[in-house]
């Protein structure tokens, strides 16, 4: 959750932002966030430490980019969803340079299967 939304402020989609960054974070690194914490040290830490996951050096540059900008302090400061829809199609071209957005669906093979009654 959002720090905002632990110190119960108010809040927007930016809070849906926040928590995006933690799934995306969660995907780059595949670890459970706050991993050795109870609830309420994660509430401590997160809403009111402002303390953010550590990000390893290992996960892409642009993918750590769009984590920060995620957790960003100030809710106004995170991108939106449209930003960020933008931001990880580009993550997307450099990781597979041959997708294209108007990629068509694979087309469904026949699978053969014998039987003998």
């Amino acid at each position: 959750m959002a720090p905002e939304v632990l110190r119960n402020e108010q809040s927007n989609e930016k809070c849906d932002v926040y928590s995006f960054g933690v799934i995306l974070w969660e995907l780059a690194t595949l670890r459970m966030p706050w991993s050795g914490m109870n609830p309420m040290q994660v509430v401590g830490a997160v809403g009111f430490q402002d303390r953010r996951l550590d990000t390893p050096k290992e996960v892409d540059p642009q993918v750590s980019r769009i984590i920060f900008e995620c957790w960003q302090k100030d809710p106004n400061l995170r991108p939106s969803f449209a930003q960020l829809t933008s931001a990880l199609k580009t993550v997307q071209r450099l990781v597979s340079p041959s997708h294209q957005e108007t990629q068509s669906p694979p087309v469904p093979q026949e699978i053969s299967v014998n039987s003998t009654p």
